[in-house]
Formats: C-alpha cells, structure tokens, sequence
C-alpha cells in the first residue's frame, strides 16, 4: 500500500516519479490540482471519485508546497503533463502497453500520437480519437467511446477531456471498459501535439504557471484562475490552524 497524504479534503499518494511508474499496474489515475480542490469543495460527486480513485498524484507546485507548509510533505510534484509522456517511455520496451488516445480537437490527438510514437521508437499509441462536444452527457458518444476501446486491443485508455468531465466518465463507465489503467490526462494531448505551449519551467517552479495559462486564453480560464482558485489560500490557512471542515 501506498502512503497518502491529506490536503484539505483530497488524498494524494506519496510517490516519487520512479515509484509510480514501477507501482502503477492498473485502476484509475487521477492528478488533482488546486483547481480541482476548489471543485471538491462543492462537488460531491468529484470528491468521491478522486478518493476512490487507485492513483492520485499531485499535479501543482503550489500543492507540493502547501503539503509542506501543513507539515505533511510529498516526495514530489507529479504533474500529468509530465508523468503521461514519461509513462511512454517508461514502457517503450514494453509491448503489453498499448494505450488509446482521446480528446482534444478534431485531428489533434492523431499529431499528438504521431509525436509520443515518434518519441518512444513504437507504435504505443495505437489509436485516437476527438469524442463529440458534451460527450458526457450523449450515450450513442459515450457506447461510441466504449466500442471504439474495447475493439481497440489498447490496455491503457488515455482521456484528455478536463476536470471533471474525464473523472466523472470513468467512473461511469470504467466497469464497460476492456482497459487495465485508465489516464485522465487534462490538456496533456494538446501539450504534445505543440496545439498549446506549456510554460517555461521557471514559471511553474514559481508556481506562475496559472499566469502563464490566463495570458494564453484569458477568456477560458480568468474565471477559474481570478474567482474560484484564490478561495484555496483562505482553506489553506483554515486546515493550518485547525478550522477547516470537509464540506462532505
């Protein structure tokens, strides 16, 4: 079993990057942020699944240092957009991982593949696919999804859709689904594919990569990174001096 450590009302397993990939054998891999923390706050049901989740790993500099700051330190920061492409080359020697890639837009999971492939010397993406806007919410999508996993023969389902729209498919549908590991990879497939460029690492040592984000695409994210992510340092400072209390 693994340690895990509690940040407000999220759990995060106490891993180094070598770890997880020689640990990470099956189940649901969640990489909860501080925008997902926030999200945890209201949303029962996301609260439920990242607790249940087999994997979560933390996807934020500013977590890693909040952890410290309670006194109940991570090894390290694992951020997703890190982790699904080192995970590629972790296995590149490994013919029984072969992972299906879905989200993004239209054609940009299939350069993305072509990049990782390109990267790993093998075809360890063996397919992609854009699922259809509101997806989560279409079942003739959804049985669309399933059918095109299942026919596959991919062992790892990989699904770039955001918070919380890939948990919350997961979790519905993960006992339809022939798939061993299951990645919520977030913006991951367009960080690969060169569609969006992540920031320089300066920046997220800093933890600026918010700032970063919100100049790229200001009217998408203003709201998530100027009205509901700053709530997390007054819940921060809550747990540190014992008043928070889980919502749920």
């Amino acid at each position: 079993m693994t340690e895990r450590i509690k940040l407000l009302n999220i759990t995060f397993d106490n891993l180094t990057e070598t770890e997880f990939f020689d640990r990470c054998q099956s189940g649901l891999v969640v990489t909860p942020n501080v925008d997902f923390l926030i999200k945890c706050q209201t949303d029962r049901r996301l609260y439920e699944i990242i607790n249940s989740a087999e994997w979560s790993i933390c996807d934020s500099q500013l977590l890693f240092l909040a952890a410290k700051f309670l006194n109940r330190p991570l090894k390290q920061k694992l951020s997703g957009s890190d982790i699904f492409p080192r995970f590629c080359l972790h296995h590149q020697n490994n013919e029984k991982i072969k992972i299906f890639l879905m989200g993004a837009k239209e054609g940009v999971a299939k350069i993305a593949a072509n990049k990782i492939n390109t990267k790993v010397g093998r075809e360890i993406i063996i397919d992609y696919y854009s699922p259809k806007f509101g997806y989560e919410e279409d079942q003739k999508e959804t049985n669309k999804m399933i059918q095109l996993f299942n026919e596959s023969g991919a062992s790892v389902f990989a699904l770039g859709t955001g918070c919380p729209k890939s948990e919350k498919w997961f979790h519905q549908n993960r006992d339809k689904l022939n798939a061993k590991l299951m990645f919520c990879i977030g913006a991951t497939i367009d960080f690969e594919a060169g569609n969006i460029k992540r920031s320089p690492k300066w920046m997220s040592t800093l933890c600026l990569e918010w700032l970063y984000r919100l100049i790229k695409e200001p009217k998408r994210l203003y709201r998530r990174y100027l009205i509901e992510d700053p709530k997390f340092f007054l819940l921060l400072l809550k747990e540190k001096m014992g008043f928070y209390k889980n919502p749920f």
